[in-house]
């Protein structure tokens, strides 16, 4: 039997446009989760500081996000950065970025589904605190909602996100208009929030860096939906690089808001109720609502993301046989990688009630974090790299092309790098667990598919001038439908 009567044919092409690729990339950043999860942890690590690591590390972003981009648009593939990475730099980092994928996104899901409850029962008016099963199986509920969402399709998933993530993005610009409106507030506004002079021993820079990278991951998603993008090779990751610059706008803002509003000592003091006090303090009675209103909204939404980023991850190494290849069946009727998305739920699940059997639900969420920032910063170097050498001959054509796909993407991949590098001596071991013993597993798997023979270990070179080389191989009958990749060399400025 062929692999594509295996597989049950490729992912529905032509499912989402530029509008829908923007809207999964702000989705994919979770505002209203970010801001109700992360922010606080980067305020109680930096301070009044936050500004200046949520502006700045948004430039290193952009930068991967372009790496995603150009590298997009000469390789078409699910997988994004474990098909890249393993055709421009080794197929053994290429596999590691997909597994640091799967591990963050999966860690992410397990991480997500407690606070979710938590929304949930504070908006029917019940208090979580104490609650943590009841509160674990709301969340679990709506875990298999988001499920079940990505399993009808991306078309559905992206009607779902446009009107969950316009719910969230205007409850969050109302709160942030109404707080600057506002007379009596904790402290001015002031320049040096975006200096280096809040920073010391204990408020480091790099301790707020990591946090920041969980804030502005998830916008990547866009690259695992790239096959079932419009215009996937002219506009690969355009939608990608659309999203890191609003989310920088609204963390920016939403941070600047909250030190003029309520103060960084404030947050320091209650991280947990953060969310409800400065929303009282912009609306008293109501603010608090909206604010854990579009948290839960928020939460559904990068949910929802998460899902699709692992599944069409594990789908693509499936496809390769880098992993069993059932990971490769995709419905018949829906052309979803349904089999992918039904094992990344399981295992969440099973972690999930693993977690909270031993009553460390609350602890797992704050190791998730810096976990999953090593993971992402890893893979995102790895991206930036990847794409300095795929377009190395290219660099000197023009500016345009020196900036956008030599320096900001190595600029990015440097920071990640020393994003790692600072963190790993300063995290606890639970978030090292998380973050790299996760990791190490994959090597099990690797290991596994090099011996039996996986093509993946022997890649085409991933190059523009090997583009038709990529188009024969995935036009094939064994690899799916074939997909418009490549543009012009006289593009790279004016296509973005």
């Amino acid at each position: 039997m062929s692999k594509h009567r295996d597989t049950g044919g490729g992912l529905k092409a032509d499912s989402l446009g530029t509008f829908d690729s923007v809207v999964m990339a702000v989705a994919g950043c979770g505002p209203a989760y970010t801001v109700s999860a992360t922010i606080p942890a980067v305020v109680a690590a930096v301070g009044v500081g936050s500004p200046a690591v949520l502006l700045y590390c948004a430039i290193p972003m952009v930068g991967i996000a372009l790496a995603f981009r150009h590298l997009g648009r000469l390789d078409v593939n699910s997988g994004a950065a474990y098909s890249w990475v393993g055709r421009a730099l080794h197929p053994v980092l290429g596999f590691l970025s997909g597994w640091a994928l799967i591990v963050s996104t999966t860690v992410f899901m397990v991480s997500s589904t407690l606070p979710a409850g938590n929304a949930t029962l504070s908006l029917l008016g019940r208090d979580p605190t104490g609650q943590v099963g009841l509160a674990t199986a709301v969340g679990v509920g709506w875990f298999l909602v988001t499920a079940l969402i990505v399993m009808l399709g991306a078309r559905i998933s992206a009607h779902a996100q446009t009107v969950i993530t316009g719910a969230q993005l205007a409850l969050l610009t109302t709160v942030v208009v109404l707080a600057l409106a506002r007379d009596g507030n904790a402290a001015d506004f002031s320049l040096s929030w975006f200096g280096f002079s809040h920073f010391d021993t204990q408020h480091t820079f790099a301790s707020g860096a990591l946090i920041a990278v969980v804030c502005y991951w998830g916008w990547d998603v866009t690259g695992n939906l790239s096959e079932e993008t419009r215009h996937n090779g002219r506009l690969a990751g355009l939608g990608g690089v659309l999203g890191v610059l609003v989310c920088a706008a609204i963390f920016v803002v939403f941070v600047i808001a909250t030190n003029i509003l309520i103060g960084a000592d404030a947050v320091r003091r209650s991280p947990a109720d953060f969310l409800p006090v400065l929303g009282e303090a912009v609306w008293p009675g109501w603010g608090g609502r909206l604010l854990v209103l579009a948290a839960l909204l928020s939460t559904v939404a990068a949910l929802e993301t998460t899902f699709i980023q692992s599944s069409r991850t594990l789908f693509a190494m499936g496809r390769d046989r880098t992993v069993p290849a059932a990971f490769s069946r995709i419905h018949p009727r829906r052309q979803t990688p349904w089999v992918a998305t039904v094992a990344v739920a399981g295992m969440a699940l099973l972690l999930v009630a693993v977690s909270s059997s031993l009553g460390s639900g609350r602890k797992f969420v704050a190791d998730a974090v810096n976990g999953m920032g090593l993971q992402v910063a890893l893979y995102f170097a790895l991206v930036g790299v990847s794409c300095v050498v795929v377009h190395r001959r290219r660099l000197f054509d023009s500016p345009a092309a020196l900036l956008l796909m030599g320096v900001l993407p190595l600029c990015g991949a440097l920071f990640m790098t020393w994003v790692v590098a600072v963190s790993v001596p300063a995290v606890g071991s639970g978030s090292l667990l998380i973050g790299l013993g996760a990791l190490a597993l994959g090597l099990i798997p690797m290991i596994v598919s090099k011996r039996r023979g996986s093509p993946y270990f022997t890649p085409i070179p991933l190059h523009p001038e090997r583009v038709g080389a990529l188009r024969e191989r995935y036009s094939a009958p064994t690899a799916g439908p074939a997909h418009p990749v490549g543009g012009r060399r006289d593009d790279i400025f004016t296509d973005f």
